[in-house]
């Protein structure tokens, strides 16, 4: 077979060669000059923001949280503290998958479900590259199984923090209060940037009411971290401001004599001083231990508190509204002799009953068959009703309304605490603006013995008392004394807010109802006479009882008989040494019965303890 040669056109190979080689030159030119372009994008372009990119993966800014100021009574002993803890922390922004580290994590040491949730809760509300606590009080053994598996961990560290606490527990809650860990609605309030290392804020009590002055600023860090976030060194940092310390006007050994004397009972003490207006002692019970919600209180527990019937989270000092009863007698009684509608020795016959002209219906006095002929003083020492009735009815609800509020009944104290309530104190307008109903002439009578609409606070109640002890000197309470930066340095006080009301009542008036109210406890027949016994100075008191629920007139009274929560409410103010007040006290036992055998108790007590700190060792 004879092969065929093909002839090769070497021209055209050569062309097409040549072509092609030009096209690639062409690509390569190109993608030459496109690297060329973004290398001077990057390198001369944009070369400050990914020098600042890159400095951020290596630097890192952490925000350094002030420590909290402490909270001391008025002898220096200390009332809420800073105590070291260990905590589980996680920066979500540095962990590769948080559900699965968490997972992991609690293989090693117990995290509950609220665990969990409280961080999840808070992840939500702080920013991807902010520590966020997981665990707090960890104990040695579970920092060092922690610390053995930390290289699995990226973005988990123990870190040591100081943990709120207070020694003092449930004898001191409803006045501290307590810190908890910040929410939503909190950090929209305060300063972002000065809390961003900040994991709790003051919730209740002085803690909330001082927040600024206790937290203190924050500083911040330069740290050198690896690729996995671990810190490496700082390289420089600005210290934080600590937050001042309190001292309060709190004395803890009288507020443990006035919790101890309160028993078992429900209810409220307050004791002042009517010299300038410093809370001594501040009891609401039942009470409740604030420390397990500084680390974020379990969800069962927190709801057996909820649930409880004797409602221990309610600060029945400033929330609690009740009926004053017989214990506004003594101001009724001064507004009657400034208005001249009484006099010292005018009188009345008391048969036990009192009832209106052409009305049938009877108003009972608590002794049934009355206190026979009643002047205001023998009124004021057996807690005569029945003359209150008259006396009321010829002033007339709203002179008695204007007269009480002298007396800062009705209205808040303004107190240096969160959630006080304001009472009533009703007048015909202010039935008419409330319930659109016009006032009634029995509903005045009943206003005249501290019934009916009339509703009072502890703390409001002994305020009052306070302006009473001091013959007409109001002065504003408060529970803080001073502040101080350093334990060393010198406490600077809180400005004194006193107002002169003398002008309420004469000289001559004041006396004589302050005589009245010492015959109430040291006269044979005071309703308060239980509590005179051996007692070197004076005191002058007020007794009184507030009914829960009303009983039809043909109907008796019978302690025994009656539910114990719809027993009547036991009241008692006092101040003493009568003549030169130091202390004013209002004590109300719930569903306690009688003002003199029950509450008057607690209050002498409460004095004896203030009197025998201030004799002379």
């Amino acid at each position: 077979m004879t092969a065929r040669l093909r002839i090769k056109d070497h021209i055209r190979e050569s062309r097409t060669f040549n072509e092609r080689a030009a096209i690639a030159l062409a690509l390569v030119v190109v993608m030459i000059f496109v690297i060329l372009a973004r290398l001077v994008y990057l390198q001369i372009i944009s070369h400050d923001h990914f020098t600042t990119l890159a400095e951020d993966n290596r630097v890192s800014i952490v925000p350094i949280p002030p420590t909290r100021g402490l909270i001391y009574d008025r002898h220096g002993i200390i009332l809420a503290q800073n105590l070291p803890s260990f905590s589980l922390e996680i920066v979500p922004e540095r962990t590769h998958d948080v559900d699965v580290t968490i997972s992991e994590l609690a293989q090693i040491i117990e995290i509950s479900d609220d665990h969990i949730k409280s961080f999840k809760k808070q992840s939500q509300q702080k920013s991807a590259f902010r520590s966020i606590p997981l665990r707090t009080h960890l104990n040695d053994v579970e920092v060092a199984r922690i610390a053995a598996s930390r290289h699995r961990f990226p973005g988990v560290e123990i870190e040591a923090r100081l943990v709120r606490d207070y020694p003092y527990s449930h004898l001191t809650a409803h006045v501290i209060g307590y810190v908890g860990r910040i929410n939503v609605n909190e950090l929209q309030k305060v300063d972002p940037s000065n809390y961003s290392a900040t994991h709790h804020i003051g919730k209740l009590g002085v803690e909330k009411f001082y927040e600024d002055v206790l937290h203190g600023t924050v500083g911040f860090k330069n740290i050198e971290t690896n690729v996995v976030g671990r810190a490496i060194r700082t390289l420089g940092q600005t210290a934080p401001l600590p937050g001042n310390n309190l001292h309060l006007t709190l004395d803890i050994k009288l507020q443990q004599a006035a919790n101890k004397a309160l028993g078992k009972h429900r209810g409220a003490v307050i004791a002042i001083d009517p010299r300038n207006g410093e809370i001594l002692a501040m009891v609401s019970k039942p009470s409740y231990d604030p420390n397990p919600f500084v680390v974020g209180i379990d969800s069962k527990s927190y709801r057996a508190l909820q649930e409880n019937i004797d409602k221990p989270l309610f600060n029945r000092t400033l929330k609690g509204q009740y009926p004053p009863g017989s214990t506004i007698k003594p101001l009724i009684g001064l507004a009657g002799l400034e208005s001249g509608i009484t006099k010292p020795h005018s009188s009345l016959f008391c048969p036990g009953w009192f009832s209106l002209k052409g009305d049938d219906h009877k108003y009972r006095d608590w002794k049934k068959f009355g206190h026979g002929t009643t002047s205001l003083e023998k009124a004021i020492i057996e807690s005569c009703d029945v003359f209150f009735y008259d006396l009321s009815l010829n002033l007339g609800i709203d002179a008695m309304s204007d007269y009480l509020s002298y007396f800062g009944l009705g209205k808040k104290t303004n107190v240096d605490l969160p959630g006080e309530l304001s009472g009533i104190l009703p007048s015909s307008h202010w039935k008419r603006q409330k319930k659109g109903l016009p006032w009634y002439t029995g509903e005045t009578l009943i206003s005249g013995i501290g019934q009916g609409y009339n509703l009072t606070t502890p703390l409001q109640l002994a305020s009052a008392t306070a302006t009473l002890a001091s013959r007409g000197l109001y002065s504003q309470p408060h529970i803080v004394q001073s502040s101080s930066s350093t334990p060393n340095s010198e406490p600077l006080p809180v400005a004194l807010k006193q107002e002169d009301r003398h002008h309420i009542a004469t000289d001559h008036n004041w006396e004589y109802m302050v005589n009245s109210m010492v015959k109430v406890v040291h006269s044979i027949r005071g309703t308060a006479r239980v509590i005179s016994e051996d007692i070197p100075f004076k005191i002058a008191g007020k007794t009184g009882t507030a009914q829960v629920f009303g009983i039809k007139q043909d109907e008796k009274y019978v302690k025994e008989d009656i539910a114990e929560r719809l027993r009547d409410h036991a009241l008692f103010i006092a101040f003493a040494p009568a003549d030169k007040p130091e202390i004013a006290i209002a004590v109300i036992v719930e569903n306690g019965g009688s003002g003199g055998s029950v509450a008057a108790p607690v209050a002498r007590k409460v004095i004896d303890e203030y009197m025998a700190s201030k004799a002379p060792s």
